[in-house]
């Protein structure tokens, strides 16, 4: 099956064909006919399986009829974070090139003048994360009643963050006569009693089992202490295999130290975490897309925003406290199809975690409690071809790369030759020493005259010559004579 089998225009084939994709993936071919059919979806798939396009790319074709007004978006993209909004941004400007639809794009940490211009220009697709939504909604800047499709994308994810509450107002703003389509890669029982509410008779697609993991990614859990974490995530790093790579952590200021810490080691690192403003994260982002950057050290924020091409592993520095967020943090890697390897760096503390990791996803993971059992070295020569060498520790210099030779020792100045020995013949050749002459007994000292005697000392007064022995040597002075209670 190809693209052309599905309905879609001849416009937006031509851009997917530029786009490099020929065939589609399982949820795109089984919920793009759904869709431009204008049936309610439920889309449960697992990241990096193309959800993205299956909702974009009929969602072009149905809007490419009508007329948008100011202020009432005919469209409606709820998105968890900004950072997969702008993703879904990217993929309307790729595929919807040879259409004329206009899209505005509602997130926070960016400038509220520019987005409300293009509201008041009108707009057919409407791409925005709930609270910046909700607030632009209380001000009177927006209308929905114009609104004839809603998205909700990364259901679960919304109930994470708490969002949930949010939906369900947006929702009671929009038309009831509407089409909305829900995807999530669970399912939990708040998302299905959302769906119960909200959606009209909608055809539940399911590629997967629900929390299932890319079969195409390689999983390890690096058994390791909490202090070893740092040496098992450079020894990781610096596997031939690595070309790209994206570090999770749970907390941001581990996020920043990590960063800090991979740059001095001589790694092109970068950092996304929660306490930076938009604009710079999106640079970061930028750089790691264009290669300037090769690890990008990240938390939960860019577990399901991240959509770039070639991310060869994945590496767990913490185990994530919810298990949904292991399966959306492994899928940065192995994408469209490719391959890939996910290690989580696990401390004895984090049993219970990985073991309700592996209860969500049926599998068992891999333990390894060495890095080398499983990253890709280059190989050293046989004993066999090579001299057998002292071994010598090199020294590394400061600031070299990763994949840098270290310095070669330097070369110690030879010590001076020794002078030949001279031989045993030689030496008992040699005369003998003449004896010594024996010493003269030493004379006796002479004795010393006696010491005159010492004069007779006065024999020590007795206790009883002058009364009680008071430790006073003389005769008791008057005043300490006296009598308590006298």
């Amino acid at each position: 099956m190809n693209f052309a089998d599905l309905g879609l225009s001849d416009e937006l084939l031509r851009a997917v064909n530029e786009s490099g994709y020929t065939e589609p993936t399982a949820i795109q071919a089984s919920a793009i006919p759904s869709v431009l059919m204008m049936r309610d979806l439920i889309g449960i798939a697992q990241t990096g399986t193309g959800k993205t396009a299956s909702f974009v790319l009929p969602m072009i074709d149905i809007l490419a009829e009508g007329r948008s007004r100011a202020r009432m978006p005919r469209s409606l993209i709820l998105e968890p974070t900004r950072e997969l909004a702008a993703q879904v941004a990217e993929n309307f400007e790729k595929y919807g090139k040879y259409h004329k639809l206009s899209m505005a794009l509602l997130i926070g940490g960016v400038s509220m003048g520019d987005q409300l211009a293009a509201l008041e220009k009108g707009v057919d697709v409407l791409i925005a994360t709930p609270g910046r939504l909700m607030d632009l909604f209380n001000r009177g800047k927006i209308m929905l009643n114009g609104c004839s499709l809603l998205v909700i994308d990364e259901a679960d994810r919304m109930l994470d963050m708490g969002f949930i509450p949010d939906i369900e107002e947006i929702c009671t703003k929009l038309p009831p006569n509407r089409q909305t389509l829900l995807f999530s890669a669970t399912m939990p029982p708040v998302i299905k009693k959302l769906a119960d509410k909200f959606l009209t008779n909608p055809k539940q697609i399911e590629v997967s089992r629900p929390a299932s993991a890319n079969l195409q990614i390689e999983q390890f859990i690096v058994e390791c202490s909490s202090r070893g974490k740092k040496d098992a995530l450079i020894e990781i790093l610096r596997a031939d295999d690595v070309t790209t790579a994206i570090i999770f952590s749970n907390r941001k200021t581990t996020v920043r130290d990590l960063a800090s810490s991979l740059a001095r080691a001589g790694f092109k690192s970068g950092q996304i975490q929660g306490d930076m403003d938009q604009g710079d994260r999106i640079k970061e982002l930028d750089r790691f897309k264009a290669g300037d950057i090769t690890v990008l050290v990240a938390s939960d924020v860019a577990a399901r925003g991240l959509d770039v091409k070639g991310v060869s592993h994945v590496v767990n520095y913490d185990v994530p406290w919810h298990p949904d967020d292991y399966v959306h943090r492994i899928g940065r890697t192995g994408r469209a199809g490719a391959t890939g390897k996910a290690y989580t760096l696990a401390t004895p503390e984090d049993a219970e975690a990985v073991a309700n990791i592996e209860k969500l996803t049926s599998t068992k993971i891999q333990r390894v409690k060495k890095v080398e059992a499983v990253t890709a070295r280059a190989p050293e020569p046989s004993s066999d071809d090579a001299p057998v060498e002292k071994k010598t520790r090199a020294r590394k210099r400061p600031g070299a790369k990763p994949n840098e030779p270290a310095a070669a020792p330097e070369a110690r100045e030879p010590r001076p030759a020794r002078e030949p020995r001279e031989p045993r013949a030689e030496r008992e050749a040699r005369p003998e020493r003449e004896a010594r002459p024996e010493r003269e007994p030493r004379q006796p000292r002479q004795e010393r005259e006696p010491r005159p005697e010492r004069a007779p000392q006065p024999a020590p007064r007795s206790a009883s010559d002058d009364g009680p022995d008071d430790g006073w040597n003389g005769p008791m002075p008057d005043f300490l004579n006296f009598k308590l209670g006298g």
